[in-house]
């Protein structure tokens, strides 16, 4: 008898040597979620300047008077487009230009990405958007 009741007050502690029965682990709680990349900071726009770089790298498409020219450029000054974008969006969307393929591209004519000139900056498109902006009603 004395063996049996040793054997049950050892048992306790054999277990817990052994590991026993676990405890319901509790998950760590979620990190949280890591913050979003700060959207980049859109140059603000000279319109000076972009008057300048208007006529060097838009004019021949869309006219020296933003226009447009017959098959190539839409006319900035009447565009829908132009009016229900972001200047945001607007620097995006000269990044990236409009194939032929875009459904949205009325004219049949590419638009190339930052007009053709890959050297085009943001600062720039920036300059040119708000010289835009300067001359539309």
């Amino acid at each position: 008898m004395i063996k049996g009741l040793l054997a049950l007050l050892l048992l306790p502690l054999l277990i817990a040597g052994c590991g026993g029965p676990k405890k319901q682990e509790t998950a760590p709680p979620p990190s949280a979620p890591p913050p979003e990349a700060a959207p980049a900071e859109i140059p603000k726009g000279d319109p000076a300047a972009g008057k300048g770089e208007f006529i060097m790298y838009c004019s021949a498409c869309h006219g020296p008077d933003a226009k447009g020219m017959p098959n190539l450029g839409k006319n900035l000054i009447t565009s829908q487009f132009f009016g229900s974008k972001t200047d945001a969006e607007l620097i995006d969307y000269v990044k990236v230009g409009r194939p032929i393929s875009d459904p949205l591209n009325t004219t049949g004519v590419p638009m190339p990405p930052k007009g053709g000139n890959p050297a085009l900056t943001d600062q720039e498109i920036a300059d040119i958007i708000a010289y835009i902006h300067t001359i539309r009603p």
